[in-house]
């Protein structure tokens, strides 16, 4: 393998494990050597380096070295980036797997919205993000990244679910009784006008944005 792409995966590797350890096995230690504050500076700092290290690894990797899946990829890659969108930008209301006051109330709650379609909206947004850059089959330096943003997203969903019933008992057993982790792709319909046009915003916003960030026009920009 090239010494370029041997560091992309060294990269995602060391950005995706420190994120499982310091989240899960290395959190209670870490908060009782750092308390909160300290640890939550530790996350951040190793976070953005590790990430810096992927960015850093990506560009010196090479660029379109599997030729690409053609327009049928592109096709695939921009359906699955729609709901993506709107999965994330649904999450962001009424999640009580994000770190609020109000997280013991919202998993009593009806799911409503995008907790329809999968209790980690957040999470699979992340996922049919990553399968969608997958799908392009253009680069292994894309593939290895995509893939370990995808196991960071969908593993760290499962992961979540077993904290979250330490951290929260009855209330998150409730939520997870009441939710599905796979999604319901039959809900989608049913998440509401507000988030698909929030996720249609998103959608168009950052699929243009492809272009002069990426390099590389994607959505429906290719054809426009």
């Amino acid at each position: 393998m090239d010494n370029a792409l041997v560091e992309v995966v060294a990269a995602n590797v060391a950005f995706v494990g420190s994120h499982f350890a310091m989240s899960h096995p290395l959190r209670a230690p870490m908060v009782k050597l750092l308390r909160e504050g300290g640890f939550s500076l530790a996350y951040t700092l190793v976070s953005f380096a590790t990430l810096y290290w992927v960015y850093a690894a990506f560009t010196k990797a090479p660029a379109g070295d599997l030729g690409g899946s053609g327009e049928a990829g592109w096709i695939v890659a921009t359906a699955l980036t729609l709901p993506a969108m709107v999965l994330f930008a649904g999450s962001m209301a009424g999640n009580p797997a994000l770190p609020t006051p109000a997280a013991a109330t919202q998993a009593m709650a009806e799911p409503k919205g995008v907790f329809l379609v999968t209790r980690h909206p957040m999470m699979w947004g992340f996922g049919l993000w990553a399968l969608s850059h997958i799908v392009l089959w253009w680069s292994w330096r894309g593939v290895i990244t995509a893939l370990a943003m995808g196991i960071l997203a969908l593993v760290g969903a499962h992961l979540q679910d077993r904290k979250k019933r330490e951290q929260m008992g009855d209330a998150w057993a409730s939520w997870e009784s009441h939710t599905s982790y796979w999604p319901k792709p039959g809900k989608l319909l049913s998440v509401g006008l507000l988030w698909w046009a929030i996720g249609l915003g998103l959608w168009l916003a950052i699929s243009w944005a492809h272009g002069p960030l990426g390099g590389i026009e994607g959505g429906i920009w290719r054809w426009f």
